[in-house]
């Protein structure tokens, strides 16, 4: 059985694995652990990553003025 893909998209590196036997408690105990570190580090560096997540999304036709075609 092949691993779920990341929503990063890595396909490389050390596999995380996860006991299957956590419980709720300990499960909600990771993501609130995870959402916590995460609003730390969007503290630390928000101008860095905005600059950096408009960068990514910006397209030449945005750059241009020029509308995207619809869909």
């Amino acid at each position: 059985m092949s691993p779920a893909p990341q929503p990063s998209g890595i396909t490389q590196g050390l596999t995380l694995l996860i006991d299957p036997h956590w419980s709720p408690e300990q499960a909600l105990a990771v993501v609130e652990l995870l959402y916590d570190l995460r609003a730390r580090i969007w503290a630390h560096n928000e101008l860095a990553l905005q600059a950096r997540l408009r960068d990514d999304r910006t397209t030449a036709l945005d750059i241009n003025g020029v509308d995207a075609p619809p869909f």
